[in-house]
């Protein structure tokens, strides 16, 4: 799902519970993660809950790296903000990863003020991963760019 759909249905649900149902939705429709991606690399330490993000590297056809991302927690609620991360930066290029304003982002959700501070730490923790990821590929890139 796109971010924009996400923002655009976020803005007809008035209700938090609405939206909380909403969030909960998304995450169900998270793939399931494979048993052996749920492994210490693939987990992200500063959440409460377990929530592991898994990525794929690929080049897109101007050599760029490009992340894709599969994840999962074991509570319903982070499933959906996993689902709303992966809307955002999931299949990006790693140099738009890095430009996306995703607290900007998620402020138009109006997700923080409707977090608990454990669960906001855990989704700045998220993107904070996603982020290092992105930064990782694109010096592997200029790395193996440099050796050839």
């Amino acid at each position: 799902m796109d971010i924009n759909d996400i923002v655009s249905d976020f803005e007809m649900l008035e209700d938090w519970e609405d939206r909380y149902r909403y969030v909960i939705e998304l995450g169900r429709e998270l793939p399931p993660l494979p048993e052996a991606e749920r492994n210490e690399a693939n987990k992200v330490h500063g959440c409460v809950s377990q929530v592991w993000l898994a990525k794929s590297v690929t080049k897109d056809e101007d050599g760029r790296p490009r992340l894709t991302y599969r994840g999962d927690s074991d509570a319903h609620i982070v499933r959906g903000l996993v689902a709303i991360l992966f809307a955002i930066f999931s299949g990006k290029p790693a140099d738009e990863i890095l430009k996306t304003d995703a607290e900007a982002i998620l402020q138009k959700l109006g997700l923080n003020e409707h977090l608990t501070p454990q669960r906001s730490n855990g989704l700045a923790s998220m993107v904070r991963r996603i982020k290092a990821d992105a930064q990782a590929a694109l010096e592997e890139g200029a790395q193996s760019a440099a050796a050839h």
